[in-house]
């Protein structure tokens, strides 16, 4: 999940972005802010960067795995076809 750290600098830059008369109340819009967006990604359906690497390892081993299956079964096919002495 996305950490606290880029949720308040997202805020913050969301902050920066109200004209200087509505942002009197800064620091209650700020938390609003925050609060919305930490509701957001809540509902959002994320994993964490160490399950997403877990993950791709998994694939490029069974890609690597496939890619070899791959070519031992067109060398069986070649020997299939071989012309038989």
């Amino acid at each position: 999940m996305i950490d606290a750290r880029t949720v308040d600098e997202l805020a913050r830059r969301l902050t920066e972005l109200i004209p200087a008369g509505i942002s009197g109340a800064g620091a209650d819009v700020a938390d609003n802010i925050k609060d919305a967006l930490r509701a957001g990604l809540r509902k959002l359906d994320l994993v964490t960067r160490e399950e997403f690497d877990v993950q791709r390892s998994v694939l490029l081993r069974t890609r690597e795995k496939v890619e070899a299956l791959e070519s031992r079964v067109a060398q069986l096919e070649q020997l299939l076809q071989a012309p038989r002495h």
